[in-house]
């Protein structure tokens, strides 16, 4: 049974959701995770066998090892992706960095750039909209580059731009706006928002 217990968590805890949640697709085994986070091996125990009592991993052998995995169908995944997307990583840097960044209405993130998913050329990883500050948008996106190995796809708009392209259904827009996504900055309700034109 889920409830709100869940999520009173510990500091391994913390470290051990940074750590699945960077990579959902990926599978550790205890040594590994131990090495990782930096934490003790019994902490670290504790924890996995409390996060699979409430059912946010599963497990299985391979081998002589038991191998532990993110539960895609956990009742409150989607929720903690989308908080581990912004307290971590590239997400917690430009909300730090958001007064350098300039005047930002939107920044978000691809699903599949929060899965750890290569995306097409064509698609977007990263949408940000508003008066913003290039040269300090690009530091940030390439420190994530680094760290990740690979190039991050980033689109930026300022406002009219934005919602000029939503009011005439640009398919470029569009595609960003059927897919799945998490918001990094501003509210979900006004990014797929279309104003009709003449109209208030």
């Amino acid at each position: 049974m889920t409830t709100l217990k869940d999520f009173m968590i510990s500091r391994v805890r913390v470290k051990l959701m940074k750590l699945f949640f960077q990579d959902p697709q990926e599978m550790y085994y205890v040594r590994q995770m131990t090495r990782k986070i930096k934490e003790e091996i019994n902490a670290v125990r504790r924890e996995l066998d409390r996060m699979l009592d409430y059912g946010l991993l599963k497990s299985e052998e391979r081998g002589n090892r038991l191998y532990y995995r993110l539960n895609s169908r956990y009742l409150y995944f989607q929720e903690l992706q989308q908080m581990v997307a912004k307290s971590t990583g590239l997400g917690k840097r430009i909300r730090r960095a958001r007064r350098k960044l300039g005047s930002l209405s939107f920044v978000m993130f691809s699903g599949k750039f929060i899965k750890n998913v290569d995306v097409n050329p064509e698609e977007v990883d990263v949408l940000v909209v508003g008066e913003v500050v290039l040269p300090e948008l690009e530091k940030l996106i390439k420190t994530e580059q680094k760290k990740l190995g690979r190039e991050i796809n980033y689109a930026v708009f300022n406002d009219n731009e934005f919602e000029f392209r939503k009011t005439r259904r640009d398919p470029f827009i569009m595609d960003i706006l059927y897919g799945s996504r998490v918001m990094i900055v501003g509210s979900e309700v006004d990014f797929v928002k279309r104003e009709i034109p003449g109209l208030k």
